[in-house]
């Protein structure tokens, strides 16, 4: 097969799930010494979704599954593998992306994905690349967070950002290319910017020392992400291409609202181009944010089947990648 032969990966269909709790910020403060000023003007969150206790990992990430399995059009069964985005899962020898196959019927290859914030966008290029290679023909790639399960509610720096959701695509074989080249690394040196922390060893050897919990330099993971994403963001583009003109909406990882407006200005974005806000209302929700910020743009009808997206993914590791796709 050469290389105008194949397979070309394309988007079939989106499905989410936002938990049913809606925690507004003067709920937070009540544990958190803040104020609802503070963090719209730190971070532009006002309200985040954070799950109840029948709200899993795992149901939430079926739940975003079958959703974009009904949007393709397709039945589960013609589905040959499952790839879920998370680092917060809390049972990895039970990988949750087995779990959900195994709801759906499946007995096929199925495997978590940790690239934190980056891990979509990870699992999309994946994808695309085994369906271009003849390995698979269809993916379900899913992103999926309970960040709650990791959250110091008491902690200013962490417990306003991070939130729970799920987001998936179904990507599929066509003749035209619907996902670009991603464009994908680690800076892992800076890694000690946002972290588990104590470890659990740590906590195994001394309860004393607390349980883990997320710990985040914020200064730091903020500076990087400026200076560095843009030209990740461009990379991306200019792999299919096109210019920041040709693109109809920027999804980047809903990490703060004031990094989105900070690299906006760096790269210099046409205002005709959408930019995705989903972290106004969802928080910080990790590996689900990018899939989580498109439903919200097509809902609202500020974007349209077809339309090009540009997606960036960037956090912990620190990892990045990004990828132009077409909307199904």
């Amino acid at each position: 097969m050469t290389s105008t032969d194949a397979p070309k990966a394309r988007i079939l269909g989106l499905g989410v799930y936002r938990p049913r709790r809606s925690v507004s910020n003067d709920e937070l403060c009540e544990a958190v010494e803040s104020s609802d000023e503070w963090i719209r003007e730190r971070t532009g969150i006002q309200r985040r979704r954070w799950a109840e206790a029948d709200e899993t990992l795992e149901m939430m990430a079926e739940a975003a599954g079958r959703a974009a399995v009904a949007a393709s059009g397709l039945d589960a069964a013609s589905l040959d593998m499952v790839i879920l985005a998370s680092c917060s899962s809390v049972q990895p020898f039970w990988p949750t992306a087995s779990r959900v196959a195994g709801a759906l019927g499946l007995e096929v290859p199925a495997f978590d994905l940790n690239a934190t914030c980056a891990g979509f966008c990870y699992s999309l290029g994946l994808a695309r690349d085994l369906i271009g290679a003849g390995t698979v023909g269809t993916v379900l790639v899913i992103g999926a967070e309970r960040l709650t399960d990791m959250l110091d509610p008491t902690d200013r720096g962490t417990a306003f950002l991070f939130a729970d959701g799920a987001g998936a695509f179904v990507v599929g074989a066509g003749s035209v290319e619907g996902i670009g080249p991603v464009v994908w690394g680690t800076q892992g040196t800076k890694g000690d910017a946002l972290v588990l922390a104590p470890t659990w060893a740590e906590y195994r050897q001394d309860p004393g020392v607390g349980a883990p919990s997320v710990s985040m330099q914020g200064r730091r993971v903020f500076r990087w992400a400026v200076e560095e994403m843009p030209k990740v963001a461009l990379a991306a583009v200019e792999a299919v291409g096109l210019t920041l003109k040709d693109v109809q909406i920027f999804i980047p990882h809903q990490a703060n609202l004031r990094i989105t407006q900070a690299i906006v200005r760096a790269l210099d974005l046409p205002e005709s181009v959408v930019v995705a806000e989903d972290i106004v209302d969802s928080g910080n929700t990790s590996s689900a944010s990018i899939p989580l910020a498109l439903d919200r743009a097509l809902t609202d009808g500020l974007v349209h089947s077809g339309d090009a997206a540009l997606l960036l993914g960037f956090g912990g590791g620190l990892s990045f990648g990004a990828q132009v796709i077409t909307i199904p």
